[in-house]
């Protein structure tokens, strides 16, 4: 048999059955339709709701070094959404503490440590305890300005992609920190 031969005879067989069994045809087509309204009617109730994309801030992984990655939970730990991209969502970035005073400190005593052999210079002795002293004199003038780079990322970010007056910015990066309350 052809196949419009059956696809006509197929037809014929359920139109002479809906014809005969008319309740059910009328349920089978209005089933669907009163689920569609149902649906057409919440959505008219309720249009959507328009959220902006959401950025968050960059965190630090255990591999990119635990101090960077205590960094990044305690800066980040209320987990704020931004509109805008923010500096740390390219890749490789983990963030502006790469040349913090307290990053530096470390980076200056891992490499005094672990390179003993290969860089034993007098200066790099100096400029560690140079810096401890300053941190131990300055425990209570240290500004939160102290431990960021200027024009790096969390600083740069502040500046431009916060929507707070120039005013605002420059009180919270001049805020003092007490090391021994941190």
């Amino acid at each position: 048999m052809a196949f419009w031969t059956q696809l006509g005879l197929l037809l014929w067989k359920n139109f002479t059955y809906r014809r005969r069994q008319t309740f059910q045809l009328l349920i089978e087509v209005a089933w669907p339709l009163f689920i569609f309204f149902i649906l057409i009617s919440v959505r008219l109730s309720y249009p959507p709701y328009e959220q902006h994309e959401c950025h968050f801030p960059n965190k630090a992984m255990p591999s990119a070094g635990t101090l960077p990655w205590i960094q990044g939970i305690i800066c980040n730990a209320n987990n704020p959404c931004f509109r805008y991209p923010t500096p740390g969502e390219s890749p490789g970035v983990v963030g502006n503490f790469n040349a913090s005073i307290v990053s530096r400190l470390f980076s200056d005593a891992k490499r005094l440590l672990l390179y003993s052999q290969q860089d034993t210079s007098i200066k790099d002795v100096q400029k560690v305890l140079s810096k401890l002293q300053k941190l131990g004199k300055s425990g209570s003038d240290l500004k939160l300005q102290d431990f960021l780079v200027d024009n790096e990322t969390f600083s740069d970010f502040l500046h431009h992609n916060v929507s707070m007056p120039p005013f605002t910015v420059h009180q919270l990066l001049n805020a003092k920190v007490n090391l021994q309350q941190v």
